[in-house]
């Protein structure tokens, strides 16, 4: 097996673990593109993945207006999951987006590698 087929692999597990969780779960890959997430998720962001399909951290980043405690929009670098693409360790943070529907929630976030790569954390 290459280095290829192994990351297919990691992914295609951790779209299947995700599909068979309760919380909400986000799968990007390692360039921080959003590959997949769960039926959780998709209730809390008012989209459903078949709809919305992959999209770059560009789109992703974006799409449901980050905003810190005071209202501000958060930069796609100031997100839990670039944080932890971009240091290669595990980041939490809490912040607000809004929704498809309008919705503004209070969300709390951690992300993290599913390998550390050759950084050890």
């Amino acid at each position: 097996m290459n280095a290829r087929d192994s990351k297919n692999l990691v992914l295609i597990v951790a779209r299947e673990l995700a599909s068979l969780v309760a919380t909400p779960v986000f799968v990007v890959d390692a360039e921080g593109s959003l590959i997949f997430f769960n039926e959780s998720a998709e209730e809390v962001l008012g989209l459903r993945f078949s709809e919305a399909g992959e999209l770059s951290v560009e789109e992703w980043s974006t799409i449901w207006g980050p905003q810190d405690a005071d209202g501000g929009l958060l930069e796609a670098s100031e997100l839990p999951l670039v944080q932890a693409l971009s240091n290669r360790r595990p980041t939490h943070r809490p912040f607000a987006i809004t929704t498809r529907n309008g919705k503004k929630l209070e969300i709390e976030v951690t992300a993290f590698l599913s390998s550390p790569g050759p950084t050890s954390w």
